[in-house]
């Protein structure tokens, strides 16, 4: 039987790959045979995992450093890639940042658009220097990471709840410009365990969660599903997809 999961000979960049959900996919792609190439601008943690990745799965993992928010940065990032293997298969554009604010009035200038450029001026940059050069080539797939923020957002990340629902618009946009031999979908998680919740109050996540059909968070290796089906051709015909990996919580009517 033919394993349509099977990403063997691909080629696949994943930014924020050096931990949380961004490196889970990067292993789980390895895990059916791909090479990977993980991208963030902290290089330690990027090597680390690659080595990880590497020795784990037998696949070729590289560490590439990056800051996705910086246009020539992803410009670079890019070329290097197609300079050592040619092309992409799959992109992921998993990379993102919510940071605290005190109060939307003292939200910054720099600290809004440091918000706007990680989560979308990085991954439309992306998708347009991949994306372009997958259409003229054999294709691709491309996944962006968006947020239940985007459709409800909470009061703590109006900035990032901006940039994630523009990144649903964007999804749309992109598969229509880019098809059809590259399909570009869009991964909506809720809430998940990973590295940047340790700074949430899990007393406040807990009661919340409480009231959802799972009744707690996702664990970063719970995404890999839904990456694995957009990036193979086991998704060989979903194209302009938002598909939600939230345990339901976007579906809880609460009242207020």
């Amino acid at each position: 039987m033919t394993d349509e999961f099977d990403l063997t000979g691909k080629i696949a960049l994943i930014t924020g790959g050096g931990r949380g959900m961004g490196r889970e996919i990067a292993r789980a792609y390895a895990e059916h045979g791909a090479d990977v190439i993980i991208a963030s601008r902290k290089l330690e943690i990027l090597e680390a995992a690659a080595l990880e990745i590497a020795e784990a799965t037998g696949r070729h993992a590289v560490a590439r450093q990056c800051h996705v928010g910086e246009w020539d940065e992803v410009t670079a990032l890019v070329e290097s890639v197609y300079d050592e293997f040619g092309r992409i298969d799959v992109l992921v554009n998993n990379a993102g940042m919510s940071p605290l604010y005190p109060s939307l009035s003292e939200v910054s200038q720099a600290l809004w658009q440091k918000v706007i450029d990680v989560n979308l001026t990085g991954p439309f940059r992306m998708s347009a220097l991949v994306g372009e050069r997958m259409q003229a080539g054999d294709g691709g797939a491309i996944i962006n990471v968006s947020s239940t923020s985007s459709i409800r957002p909470g009061r703590a990340e109006v900035p990032y709840a901006a940039a994630k629902s523009a990144i649903n618009s964007l999804t749309t946009g992109l598969a229509q410009s880019l098809g059809p031999n590259v399909r570009v979908n869009c991964i909506m998680p809720g809430p998940f365990r990973t590295d940047i919740s340790e700074a949430w109050d899990w007393n406040v996540i807990d009661r919340a969660m409480a009231s959802t059909p799972m009744k707690r968070v996702g664990e970063a290796d719970e995404i890999v599903g839904a990456a694995l089906l957009l990036g193979s051709s086991a998704g060989s015909y979903i194209n302009g997809a938002i598909i939600r990996v939230d345990g339901g919580v976007s579906g809880v009517v609460t009242g207020g």
